[in-house]
């Protein structure tokens, strides 16, 4: 099937950026600025399914976004509902993370510039420095928005520190968690969070900052698929094998023990009240 103009535009974009090039994290005076780019310093990403020959954009999709973004126009209302997300590359522009099909539609429409965000993403060194530099044999993990993030109006949760408030710095903690991650710590544990959403690597090691404890690995937008078939998670356990004997991961009802080379596990029962799950898990900790 023969490729459509669009089409031949994306594969020049990458074919023209590959070997040159890279990501790069920006500054935070850079991410805080910069809340609208030009749809033409935004480039495509290789790894993301938008590109792929054998799937490609939906033009479908691109159609539905069309008609919505010249009806908010119309209307007076903000173009979309959710900047894009997007990363830093050099030599220039950026790179898409997510909203391929929203950008298309705007190029198509002739807007200018579109809104958003801008995330410092996991790299691959970023994970190799961490496994590098840690004696540890052991591992926690642990969902950032299915376990350790709370909904605003959750009854459990840590008081937040400091006056002043913004992004990811609202969301608020489970109570206790500061706790556990610390005996964790303590207990000779690397600790690794994960979430699917993409959030910058800075702003969560931050955000641990202001509760007293520190996080070793960050990893998001994990779900995120890659032209091999896999995805960044997937990619991080090929780097962490043989690393760590012991992976300890953490969820709302439970807690399971793995073992490298080993198909045996133990499953820790944490089906307790909320104001225990810290309490829960930490003994589970001390009996291991």
């Amino acid at each position: 099937m023969a490729k459509t103009e669009f089409e031949e535009f994306i594969q020049n974009s990458i074919e023209n950026s590959k070997g040159v090039s890279y990501p790069v994290d920006a500054s935070l005076l850079e991410r805080l600025l910069v809340l609208k780019v030009s749809c033409d310093k935004l480039h495509p990403n290789p790894e993301d399914e938008f590109c792929f020959p054998d799937i490609g954009p939906h033009y479908g999709i691109i159609s539905n976004y069309v008609s919505r973004f010249a009806d908010n126009l119309k209307k007076g209302l903000p173009l979309m509902e959710e900047p894009l997300y997007i990363q830093k590359i050099r030599p220039r522009g950026y790179m898409l993370l997510n909203g391929h099909h929203r950008w298309a539609a705007a190029m198509r429409l002739g807007i200018k510039r579109v809104p958003v965000r801008i995330i410092n993403t996991t790299k691959e060194s970023d994970i190799r420095n961490v496994l590098e530099s840690s004696d540890h044999d052991r591992r926690v993990t642990i969902d950032l928005d299915e376990v350790l993030f709370r909904k605003e109006d959750d009854p459990v949760v840590e008081k937040k520190p400091g006056i002043l408030s913004f992004g990811i710095q609202k969301k608020p903690l489970r109570q206790g968690a500061p706790a556990l991650l610390s005996a964790l710590r303590r207990k000779g544990f690397d600790i690794w969070v994960y979430s699917a959403d993409f959030y910058s690597v800075d702003d969560i090691k931050k955000y641990f900052r202001r509760y007293k404890v520190g996080v070793d690995g960050v990893i998001t937008g994990m779900k995120k698929k890659r032209k091999d078939g896999g995805s960044m998670l997937s990619q991080a356990e090929q780097l962490f094998s043989g690393k760590y004997n012991t992976t300890l991961h953490i969820d709302n009802d439970m807690m399971l023990v793995t073992h490298s080379g080993s198909s045996d596990f133990e499953e820790i029962d944490l089906n307790c009240a909320p104001e225990n799950w810290s309490r829960e898990a930490i003994n589970a900790v001390e009996q291991l």
